[in-house]
């Protein structure tokens, strides 16, 4: 059951990757000072990002300890 620990880090690395590069595409949005319309274009697409990588940082936390609990 080690490796399912292994893959479960490895997927909540990905997802904390996935998660910090929204943040930073959403700062850099507000730094270039959109507003309204253009804003909302430049997010809509950063939502699907953002919510893909919520889960598998969430599936990767559940691998973790379903790996711990039957080790």
């Amino acid at each position: 059951m080690a490796i399912m620990v292994w893959i479960g880090a490895a997927f909540s690395v990905l997802g904390l990757v996935g998660l910090f590069y929204c943040i930073y595409v959403a700062a850099r949005a507000k730094r270039e000072g959109l507003k309204g319309e253009d804003m909302q274009m430049r997010l809509k697409g950063l939502v699907a990002l953002n919510m893909g990588a919520l889960f598998l940082s969430v599936i990767g936390l559940m691998l973790v300890a379903l790996g711990v609990f039957f080790a």
